[in-house]
């Protein structure tokens, strides 16, 4: 066959179908309906002369042909968006966007005040709007756009684009005067203690299990905020990162202790679509966030102590600090 025989629009839902496994997915993420879909793979098929996919329980599964193919059209779709997106610019003190950003409610409360200071500051027709979305749906939600970026540790999410931001750590935290906690508490000492889980931070979760302390639970709650009043008011503890462990801690009603346990430190990073490489707006407000939140940045959560992140990134050009 030769390429003119070939209506270029046909890849796209190839490419979608393939990706989502499913012609009613594919169809969802190229906002046209089923049949839309099903009539373009028919045609695809009779050009191709190839079965292409074939049913497979809910969903498809691809040929060999399509296999075959698969990279090739990728890689060509990536090539006309970047050179589409080239020309385009973004001038941030006149755009009206909106950005779709994964954040937990635990990312909400490290990212969003330093972000929306800044986002207010130099572009303020610009809206964003936080979605909480589970883990096995990020990867696909930044590489159909649904969402424009996601912030916080998303173990499995690994076929994106990627900035490490900084390294964060599990801590417990008490109310003050718990009678039961001892400073530097041994692995085998939490076993004594009773637990607040909040159901929707699924690694703490995942955590609990691995220590063998998910019988202590007592209390599960889909909601952060609530902690420190329930925490402060009883003999309940919580597992949760250390920074947002210091938020709740600032009073002095709670106090934090570092468990000698065997748990590793993990990566807080920012996520992006490979489509969204060249996209003016989107690296605009990445480049933004990575300026503010990357480790040794200066802090911008404050007029006084705010910077550009044009300055900000000079700077950390000037420390010899950049991406893993």
């Amino acid at each position: 066959m030769h390429i003119n025989d070939l209506d270029l629009n046909l890849l796209r839902i190839f490419d979608a179908v393939y990706r989502q496994r499913s012609v009613s997915r594919a169809a969802e993420a190229l906002a046209l309906s089923q049949p839309a879909v099903s009539q373009g793979l028919t045609r695809l098929r009779l050009v191709l002369k190839d079965a292409l996919f074939t049913r497979a329980g809910r969903g498809v599964v691809p040929t060999a042909s399509a296999d075959a193919l698969a990279q090739a059209v990728q890689q060509a779709l990536q090539l006309v968006g970047e050179a589409l997106q080239s020309t385009e610019r973004f001038d941030p003190t006149q755009a009206r966007r909106t950005f779709r950003i994964h954040m937990s409610d635990l990312g909400e409360s490290e990212f969003l005040p330093g972000l929306m200071h800044q986002v207010r500051r130099l572009a303020p027709g610009v809206r964003i709007e936080t979605r909480q979305l589970e883990y096995a749906q990020v990867e696909n939600a930044l590489d159909t756009g649904q969402i424009d970026l996601a912030f916080g540790y998303l173990p499995g999410v690994e076929k994106t684009q990627h900035q490490r931001l900084f390294a964060e750590r599990y801590v417990v935290i008490a109310r003050a005067d718990h009678p039961r906690l001892a400073a530097r508490p041994a692995q085998r000492a939490l076993a004594q203690l009773d637990y607040v889980v909040v159901r929707h931070h699924t690694e703490t979760v995942r955590l609990l299990d691995r220590l063998a302390l998910n019988d202590r639970v007592r209390l599960s709650t889909p909601h952060f905020m609530v902690i420190p009043a329930i925490v402060g008011a009883t003999d309940l503890v919580v597992v949760l990162p250390l920074r947002i462990a210091t938020k709740f801690a600032q009073d002095g009603r709670l106090r934090i202790v570092r468990p000698r346990w065997d748990v590793a430190d993990f990566d807080i990073g920012l996520h992006w679509g490979w489509r969204a490489q060249n996209d003016p707006a989107n690296r605009w407000l990445r480049e933004l966030a990575i300026a503010i939140f990357r480790e040794g940045a200066p802090a911008a959560t404050s007029p006084q102590r705010s910077a550009s992140p044009r300055r900000a990134a000079g700077a950390a050009r000037s420390r010899g600090t950049s991406a893993p």
